[in-house]
């Protein structure tokens, strides 16, 4: 390895890949050539399209994300759980020359089945820069996993993103609804509902007969579900893994994500602390490029 490298999350919908140098990144760049959204071109093309001009055959490509999967260039193997974090960087699938893929992490238990792509390279970096006992890694499929500094020992995917865009897009809950705005107070209203509630399944329907009976303004349909989402998801997953309350959790995402999940913790006593998405991924990257280079 070189002290010049790429680093690129390739999800399922879009591409963002970074050229560094010497530690420090020189340049990025964005593409919507998800694995699902080639249109015909191979990866091989994606790639050289994206990093036109970085490249020479000396430079290694390390990637991470969907492209590992069956859908996407060359399946990297998951790595079991419990999983070792010097691991990730010795367990690379060789996708072409000089380019390689990083291990997804699994959990195969009778009680959990669960899979990761990508969020095990933020947690590389999550663990060096904001270490914590457990790190919530909100999204379309939110993560919650256990870990120490050696590693990732367990971790429950809820599929809250997915959900909220389902009901809102797709369901009678989102029906006829007119533009969406912001507003924290059908948040917050709705997070209270959330918090509260051990029957979300119960609760859906209201969002949509809060509105119809001009209890919930409509255009803020999906804030307050937002809340009841969010906080069915914490309040659930804070049961299941009991978080020692005087050890901050660490949250990686946006800054906008970040608060909602942080609020809803804060209601349960339990501090948080924020790691940006994009940066714990790139030093998790680093973190792999080094140690494959020793």
């Amino acid at each position: 390895m070189t002290s010049r490298y790429i680093a690129i999350d390739w999800g399922s919908t879009n591409l963002r890949a970074w050229l560094f140098q010497d530690g420090e990144c020189q340049e990025s760049r964005k593409s919507e050539a998800g694995v699902t959204r080639l249109n015909g071109r191979s990866p091989e093309a994606v790639l050289a399209e994206v990093t036109q001009g970085w490249r020479n055959a000396a430079t290694p490509v390390m990637m991470a994300g969907m492209v590992g999967s069956n859908a996407g260039w060359k399946t990297a193997p998951y790595l079991p759980c419990p999983a070792r974090f010097s691991d990730f960087g010795q367990q690379l699938t060789v996708a072409a020359p000089n380019v390689f893929i990083i291990p997804g992490l699994c959990v195969q238990q009778e009680n959990n089945r669960n899979v990761m792509r990508g969020e095990e390279t933020q947690l590389l970096g999550a663990r060096a820069l904001k270490p914590a006992p457990l790190y919530v890694m909100p999204g379309t499929h939110c993560k919650w996993v256990r870990a120490d500094s050696e590693q990732v020992s367990d971790f429950r995917t809820v599929m809250t993103g997915e959900l909220h865009h389902l009901l809102l897009t797709h369901s009678l809950v989102g029906a006829g609804l007119p533009a969406q705005q912001a507003s924290a107070e059908a948040f917050r209203a709705g997070l209270t509902q959330g918090l509260e509630t051990d029957a979300p399944l119960a609760r859906l329907f209201e969002v949509r007969a809060a509105h119809v009976l001009g209890e919930l303004p409509r255009e803020q349909v999906s804030e307050y579900l937002s809340g009841l989402l969010i906080g069915n998801e914490v309040a659930s997953m804070v049961r299941q893994w009991r978080p020692d309350a005087q050890q901050p959790i660490t949250i990686v995402a946006s800054q906008a994500l970040a608060e909602r999940y942080q609020q809803a913790l804060s209601a349960l006593n339990i501090s948080a602390q924020v790691l940006e998405g994009d940066t714990a991924f790139q030093a998790g990257i680093r973190s792999i490029i080094h140690a494959v280079a020793k």
